[in-house]
């Protein structure tokens, strides 16, 4: 049983708020390949959070896996204390419940409403205690919210066997390129 923890910066870091944009496809896409790529290698659970960005494109991406791959893994989205996402707008309230409505499990891990940052850490330590694995995407160049998980995972990392795989910038470029010799090669058959 292998059990992945997916996670990585949020959509206001990235500045990709347009689903349909080309910097939004391409990260999908590398994020649909690594996945790929962990389901082949035994993944049975994507385990994510839900914040907007990384984490719910991981659960769309790991959702429509599932035709590809029936019944060889299941999501689960943690939510780190109760009442997650409620003062964002409606529309992002709209994508959390399809984000929870597509994994076949969600819990909270805090039961009461965010009033310390210790939910946080204590969110970061079950994702850690609870996953074999993580795909972060992260630059150490432009570190935004997830260097504190990079932390806590090399924290954990030196009391146990964990590991740990990052989407940089440098792969984007490189699956954006990819891409685009995809696009040119079918422009000229």
């Amino acid at each position: 049983m292998s059990r992945q923890w997916i996670t990585g910066y949020r959509s206001y870091e990235l500045g990709a708020f347009d689903e349909k944009s080309p910097k939004v496809q391409i990260i999908k896409r590398s994020l649909r390949n690594q996945l790929i790529d962990l389901i082949d290698n035994g993944c049975d659970w994507i385990i994510t959070g839900a914040q907007l960005g990384t984490e719910q494109w991981t659960v769309e991406i790991a959702a429509d896996l599932k035709k590809q791959f029936p019944n060889q893994f299941q999501i689960a989205v943690m939510l780190p204390f109760s009442e997650f996402g409620a003062q964002w707008n409606e529309t992002n309230q709209l994508r959390l419940q399809q984000t929870l409505a597509l994994a076949d499990f969600s819990a909270t891990v805090s039961q009461v409403p965010y009033h310390s940052p210790q939910q946080l850490k204590n969110y970061q330590q079950f994702m850690l205690t609870h996953t074999d694995g993580a795909l972060l995407l992260y630059d150490s160049e432009n570190e935004g919210k997830t260097q504190y998980d990079v932390r806590a995972i090399e924290a954990f990392q030196q009391q146990h066997p964990y590991t740990c795989q990052f989407i940089d910038f440098d792969d984007l470029q490189e699956e954006a390129n990819q891409y685009e010799a995809e696009i040119n090669s079918e422009f000229f058959e």
